[in-house]
């Protein structure tokens, strides 16, 4: 087994993951509230009994699944989200969800994918497309739907720029990857299946992430929450953390809080 088997194997398993999301969405026969969590199991189990297959020896970190704290000893852990957006999975139409899958190795990911099967998409690590450049005039800042954090207003008023409410997290960092944003930034509840396959595509693409304060995002962890996340291009992040401290505190909200708060965010 080779590095490029990892990333080839993330490619695959995410972009064959949303194949089956789509036929059971295209079936029709399911109402929104059941929808949701078949998408959920379905995905969950075709992930997992794949990697038990073709990784037996690696660790998994599902968000649908127990969590196996033999991984926190394990070399290599699997971290993946099934289905990032159920809320949007299950609104006709929508195309903002996803599947992760992102391999961690000794303190460090080393490859993932995200696919974006409503739009016949899989960003990944195995393949990394060039980003374009940001657009300088008015900056585009893409933003949870439905929960935006309390200083985005601010962060965008200060900076100028554009909102762009979106549904899943690996939606809204494939939309900076792609250069259809220019900054993705959240704070208030996310988990590691979250961000883990979203970061390793953008840092392979060559974009900056890190937490919101600037410092390292970090997988594998006892507590899986991770609750904030900024991705950009590398030549914005100075900027842009500069801003973000500066409209938390002016939004009299506390960084330090934003560290602990992990609600999870579904879109």
């Amino acid at each position: 087994m080779t590095e490029a088997d990892d990333h080839r194997l993330a490619w695959q398993l995410a972009r064959d993951a949303g194949q089956r999301l789509l036929v059971l969405r295209s079936d029709g026969d399911l109402p929104p509230d059941e929808l949701r969590p078949a998408g959920d199991r379905l995905s969950h189990t075709y992930l997992t009994a794949e990697l038990a297959r073709l990784r037996p020896d690696d660790a998994v970190l599902s968000e649908e699944g127990a969590d196996d704290r033999a991984r926190l000893s394990a070399s290599r852990v699997w971290i993946v989200d099934p289905l990032d957006g159920t809320r949007e999975f299950g609104e006709r139409g929508r195309t903002d969800w996803a599947v992760h899958v992102a391999l961690w190795q000794d303190g460090e990911l080393t490859a993932g994918a995200v696919a974006l099967p409503a739009r016949g998409r899989v960003l990944s690590t195995w393949r990394p497309e060039p980003v374009p450049p940001a657009q300088r005039d008015r900056l585009r800042l893409v933003v949870s739907r439905t929960r935006p954090p309390a200083f985005v207003a601010r962060l965008a008023a200060d900076l100028g720029a554009a909102e762009l409410p979106m549904g899943s997290a690996g939606a809204k960092a494939a939309a900076v990857i792609t250069g259809d944003a220019d900054v993705y930034v959240h704070s208030g509840g996310q988990y590691e299946w979250d961000s883990a396959a979203p970061v390793a595509v953008a840092r392979a693409a060559g974009l900056h992430a890190s937490r919101i304060d600037g410092s390292p995002l970090r997988y594998n962890q006892a507590n899986p929450a991770l609750p904030d996340i900024l991705i950009c291009p590398v030549e914005l992040a100075p900027r842009l953390l500069q801003a973000i401290r500066a409209a938390i505190t002016s939004s009299s909200v506390p960084l330090a809080a934003r560290a602990t708060t992990a609600q999870g965010e579904q879109s």
